[in-house]
């Protein structure tokens, strides 16, 4: 086998092919993983972040939403009864919306949300949650709180406190301070 990440490994008649192969040490196999520490951490970042998306995935699912819809209908609840410019609402997702106007059109199609354009500015759009988007989250609070649950209830809460800080403080460099997300207020 040639000298490569999976070098770790060996081919073998077992079920499932793969065994760790007896004549590495583990520090070997440790050194072989990784370029850097830095990269250790971000894929397991994007590993823990694959594993618990699963569980939201399936519970918007269940009602024909995405996160990100989700993430949009609870940005415009919290100023409501106000309403909140495209720019700024597509500033402030967690996760920022490839496609912001397909998005909303989706949410506005399915009476989630209005939009409106300014009379003084017919170049920005107003969006506003509606009655139903508001109902929606309401029978989703409790489900998505057992969801958060399922996700992390297994960490004690200084070790979540502990998890949250070091996240933003990995975060904080790359952020754009004039347009923080719901998390970094």
């Amino acid at each position: 086998m040639n000298d490569s990440c999976l070098d770790v490994y060996w081919h073998n008649a077992y079920p499932g092919g793969m065994v760790p192969n007896p004549q590495k040490s583990r520090s070997q196999i440790d050194a072989r993983k990784f370029d850097s520490l830095e990269q250790e951490v971000f894929l397991n970042l994007w590993r823990t972040y694959d594993r618990l998306k699963a569980f939201e995935e399936e519970l918007f699912g269940q009602v024909g939403l995405s996160a990100q819809q989700y993430n949009t209908l609870r940005l415009l609840k919290s100023v409501y009864p106000e309403s909140m410019p495209t720019l700024v609402l597509g500033s402030r997702l967690i996760s920022r919306a490839p496609d912001m106007t397909r998005l909303l059109d989706k949410l506005e199609q399915r009476g989630l949300l209005q939009r409106e354009r300014r009379p003084e500015n017919r170049r920005v759009v107003e969006v506003t949650i509606t009655d139903e988007g508001r109902q929606l989250l309401e029978e989703l609070a409790p489900k998505v709180e057992a969801c958060h649950r399922k996700q992390l209830g297994h960490l004690s809460p200084e070790a979540l406190r502990q998890l949250a800080s070091l996240l933003k403080e990995a975060r904080d460099p790359h952020e754009d301070v004039t347009n923080l997300s719901l998390v970094d207020e």
